[in-house]
């Protein structure tokens, strides 16, 4: 005699259906995830290459880095804004005015800013896009945030950093190599923008979920509150400040690698630019698949010994084998696909940080992870602005072992950032580092 079925306790749901659910990705914003990914595949296709086109136009160097630096501090604003003007119009005004703002500017930049090779036009033009697809893109995040379910947070989350690291700049890196030999980097560029027109026209026409197209603060609530205390948790908690620092000092070098050695590869080691945008893509594919692989070592190891070891230290190594290894070698391609591989998986070891930065100050969660988008915003500046000064008087040689500084000193900051025993030693049970702090090796 078989049992009857047990009745579903109260509070239990059945399985997901759908295949979106399943894979962690909320249903309604399915359709957003892909026009994401498009919409970073066309702001990625410059990465590779417009740094040496400048200075091929025979704008100097250093203020080729400096019209990077800019573009960075402008998106750090953009980024920090976003979610204010969220809370205020509802995420999908906010994500109109992030691509009609890179419409504008993008044509600006093209059609005037780079025909004029005028160093004040360009910084102009390439710093007031830079304010466009972090308008996009974050106002998406916040979104996800307001319509993820909570078991569902972190891999809703997850899934939105994999689309747009494997645009930005993966998918847009390919996309360069293939375009180029046929049009041209100008015409590239002017693909690029059809690209991003259709990724973000995809995304807004196609989610038809309501919650983001109102506003998102209570009535009443400034949605500066956040903000200022996101600013002022830096003083209040020293060690969200350090883990801010951290954070700012994890992709600085990424930035500011994306300045410096498009021209160096091609013009000093010999790698021609296909075989240089097919490394670059390379080296941020294996990031997307070793975030996931670090999430896991953080969950069994413990997030704060992962951030350093592997994060902080495996840098330090991966960044000076990553000039000294072509710099012997040549263009051997192998030994140069191997180490940029390297590079790009060492710097999935700081996965685990918002995880850590979470526990340090678990009653205000949003304002640490505010704090490390923070130091996220400023990492896309201080890299290219290292390169600026320091690119002339020191070499290439000299900025990667400032580079490599910035990484050990990380190293050494994370040792310092203890919570209790327990976060120390990874995560609650339910709780996934790399589910929660995806979000880590990600800047503006």
């Amino acid at each position: 005699m078989t049992n009857p079925p047990v009745p579903p306790a109260p509070g239990d749901t059945a399985p997901p259906r759908s295949l979106f659910t399943r894979a962690g990705i909320p249903q309604p914003l399915s359709w957003g995830y892909l026009g994401l990914l498009v919409f970073m595949t066309g702001v990625g296709v410059e990465a590779g290459f417009l740094s040496p086109y400048l200075e091929d136009l025979g704008i100097p160097s250093s203020q080729v880095a400096m019209v990077f630096t800019v573009y960075g501090i402008t998106g750090a604003v953009a980024g920090w804004l976003s979610a204010a003007l969220s809370d205020l119009w509802g995420p999908r005004k906010v994500m109109w005015l992030g691509l009609a703002a890179f419409v504008a500017t993008h044509v600006f930049f093209l059609a005037v800013a780079i025909p004029s090779e005028s160093y004040p036009l360009l910084l102009l033009g390439y710093g007031l896009r830079g304010l466009a697809y972090p308008l996009f893109a974050y106002a998406f995040l916040v979104w996800i945030a307001a319509v993820a379910p909570p078991k569902q947070m972190g891999s809703a989350m997850g899934w939105f950093w994999s689309a747009f690291s494997a645009g930005l700049p993966t998918l847009g890196s390919l996309t360069a190599s293939l375009l180029i030999p046929w049009v041209g980097e100008r015409g590239t560029l002017w693909a690029a923008l059809g690209v991003v027109v259709v990724g973000g026209l995809l995304a807004l026409l196609m989610v038809r979920e309501p919650t983001g197209s109102t506003r998102l603060a209570p009535a009443g609530e400034s949605p500066l509150a956040g903000l200022t205390g996101s600013l002022t948790i830096l003083v209040r908690e020293p060690r969200v400040g350090a883990g801010a620092v951290v954070r700012m000092l994890n992709t600085a070098s990424q930035f500011g690698f994306l300045v410096m050695l498009p021209a160096w590869f091609m013009h000093e080691v010999g790698l021609s630019n296909a075989q240089w945008l097919r490394l670059l893509a390379i080296m941020f594919a294996t990031n997307i698949v070793t975030n996931l692989l670090f999430g896991v070592v953080g969950d069994r190891v413990g997030w704060r010994a992962t951030v350093a070891w592997c994060g902080g230290v495996g840098c330090t190594v991966s960044t000076l084998l990553l000039y000294y290894v072509p710099s012997a070698a040549g263009a051997q391609y192998a030994l140069c696909v191997l180490v940029a591989v390297l590079y790009g998986a060492t710097l999935s070891g700081y996965v685990p940080l918002s995880a850590l930065m979470t526990a340090i100050a678990p009653a205000h969660k949003g304002q640490a992870m505010a704090a490390l988008n923070l130091g996220a915003g400023a990492s896309t500046f201080v890299g290219p602005l290292v390169v600026s000064l320091f690119r002339g008087p020191l070499g290439v040689g000299g900025v990667v072992w400032i580079f490599a500084g910035f990484h050990a000193v990380s190293a050494g900051l994370t040792l310092v950032l203890r919570t209790t025993a327990a976060a120390d030693s990874g995560p609650a049970p339910r709780t996934s580092a790399h589910a929660v702090a995806t979000s880590a090796t990600k800047g503006l």
